[in-house]
């Protein structure tokens, strides 16, 4: 079976991290583009599309972010599924007519996260999971519409519209983008070494059973380019059975 085409709209200005973990949980073959300088696919030839985190907000001026959204938004008007996490998804509520502010804290860390009814994008995954965060703003209104998927405490942590599926928490960390990460931000000696003792190899196991979102996503993906390639050859066999007509009728007017 061919493999599913997949656009990964690189947001993490250049973390390596980031290209690694994505490569590793997403089993299709992956065109990535840094959308932080600028690049977006010229095409919409592709089966899905994954919008991945950022240390920017959606709510920027930037002229990178604004570039991002009009392809995004195109893509979502041709119907091509699309899978956000953390800064993606906010990304995408925000594309589609949401809310996307500073919560005022910031979540990071592993954390209990609540499925709010059964989900597509969720199979597999017990109702209350752990997985990675790291965020400080939130999508505080879901795009119209918009089904909840998963909460905490925090935020919203999970919505889906049509083909159009996001999630604030992280399931594609390991141990050493986690550490990398906490390094990087500005938080207090206590807080710091507090995180750093949570990224465990235990609590990373703990975490795995969120990155079936990327699995459960695929398997969308699978199913509606089936459903396209049945439409289409239902379209094919109307069109062979019209001219199939059209030729009989053709051929019992020439033997009048």
């Amino acid at each position: 079976m061919k493999q599913l085409r997949i656009a990964v709209l690189n947001a993490a200005h250049r973390d390596e991290n980031t290209t690694r973990n994505f490569r590793r949980e997403l089993d299709a073959s992956l065109s990535e583009f840094d959308v932080t300088a600028g690049e977006v696919p010229e095409t919409f030839d592709y089966d899905g599309a994954v919008v991945t985190g950022s240390r920017s907000s959606v709510y920027w001026d930037e002229e990178w972010i604004e570039t991002t959204e009009e392809w995004v938004s195109e893509a979502i008007d041709r119907d091509i599924p699309f899978l956000g996490v953390c800064w993606g998804h906010q990304l995408l509520a925000h594309v589609l007519g949401g809310t996307v502010e500073d919560m005022g804290a910031y979540e990071v860390g592993y954390s209990e996260i609540e499925q709010l009814g059964d989900s597509r994008l969720f199979e597999g995954i017990s109702e209350e999971f752990t997985a990675f965060t790291s965020h400080s703003d939130e999508v505080s209104e879901l795009p119209p519409g918009a089904e909840p998927l998963a909460e905490n405490e925090y935020s919203n942590h999970g919505f889906r519209t049509d083909r159009v599926f996001g999630v604030q928490f992280h399931p594609e960390y390991d141990t050493k983008t986690a550490r990398e990460l906490v390094h990087r931000k500005e938080l207090s000696d206590e807080r710091l070494e507090s995180i750093l003792d949570e990224i465990t190899a235990e609590n990373y196991r703990k975490a795995c059973p969120a990155k079936l979102v990327f699995d459960n996503f695929l398997a969308f993906v699978e199913e509606v380019r089936a459903e396209a390639a049945a439409a289409a050859s239902a379209d094919a066999d109307l069109e062979t059975a019209a001219d199939a007509k059209a030729d009989a009728t053709a051929e019992v007017g020439s033997l009048d």
